[in-house]
């Protein structure tokens, strides 16, 4: 393992949630009994006193403590439909530029993209945000579809529980996986989630009334368990297969057949979640034949097996 970055800045300023601030202040500045050297060092960073959520919070140091940091935490913000604060954007890129290791939880993502710190690299964000943040910053390569991505100095999560995962992977790197575990049970939370593990959602089919798709999408989803063709798909939409293809790739943003696989794979993760239907009986609701199909696809697609998702979700 490389030298471990020990003292940790937290940006804090207006705007931010409290949820990924405190998070990463319990996993960053509460040493287990079991490290034998140093644990971090961690200072909160802001302007001035900043309202948090509903919490009012006063800052250890000014913004400009970031540029002295190894690692530099950016939380989430509430609103990224504005301009994250341009202090932080100018601290986060100063900081990088001096050597600081880069980390943002959920739509902190935003601050980086904004620094230039993600422009050429692969990121995520809160799967509810990745479409704005791929529109704002196309030069940013964003991935949907998994819990945290590590560039190595610059590492982006996705929401929530995918922060968390994501400062125990950092934990993980700097002290090796018995300390993580040690704090990950601390903590009472999965020791490890792969970074590449997909986020656990249902995502809506896009709606817009009057597209020449929004019926066509809606009759798919009423037949999720019977077998349906591109050719199909065309018929219904009354349009021929590359044309098809066409307005596809528009309004979902991928294939038909993409498309489909997704929404067969979503259905299988209500049913397993909802239901004590075996794996076959939901392969054949879901329109993916055999047990054999489904596992392999669902794998695929969500990171584990069906049977290890219905245990971590089924109420």
């Amino acid at each position: 393992m490389a030298p471990v970055p020990r003292s940790v800045a937290i940006a804090a300023t207006e705007g931010m949630l409290h949820f990924e601030l405190a998070l990463a202040y319990e996993v960053f500045g509460s040493a287990p009994d079991a490290v034998p050297g140093p644990w971090y060092d961690v200072d909160v960073c802001g302007t001035h006193a900043v309202r948090i959520g509903r919490f009012l919070l006063e800052p250890d140091h000014g913004l400009d403590r970031l540029a002295r940091a190894g690692t530099v935490i950016v939380p989430a913000l509430a609103d990224v439909d504005e301009d994250p604060p341009a202090e932080l954007v100018e601290a986060v890129r100063a900081a990088h530029a001096s050597g600081a290791r880069v980390v943002s939880l959920c739509t902190g993502a935003f601050v980086l993209a904004a620094a230039g710190l993600l422009d050429g690299l692969r990121a995520t964000t809160h799967w509810a945000h990745t479409a704005d943040l791929a529109a704002r910053h196309p030069r940013v390569e964003v991935d949907p579809d998994v819990l945290y991505v590590d560039n190595g100095s610059v590492l982006t999560s996705a929401g929530k529980a995918a922060a968390m995962d994501l400062c125990l992977h950092l934990v993980r790197r700097d002290h090796g996986s018995a300390i993580a575990n040690v704090v990950a049970r601390r903590l009472v939370v999965p020791p490890h989630r792969a970074g590449g593990q997909a986020q656990f959602v249902t995502t809506p089919v896009p709606a817009r009334d009057g597209h020449p798709l929004a019926e066509l999408l809606t009759w798919v989803m009423r037949r999720l368990d019977r077998p349906i063709t591109v050719e199909d798909m065309a018929r219904r939409a009354n349009m021929s297969s590359r044309h098809l293809a066409r307005h596809f790739h528009s309004f979902t943003g991928t294939t038909p057949l993409q498309w489909l696989l997704t929404q067969r794979i979503r259905h299988a993760q209500e049913l397993l979640e909802t239901t004590d239907d075996s794996v076959e009986a939901i392969a054949s609701a879901a329109g993916m034949g055999t047990a054999t199909t489904l596992r392999r696809h669902f794998h695929r697609t969500v990171g584990v097996p069906p049977d290890a998702y219905r245990r971590t979700f089924r109420p």
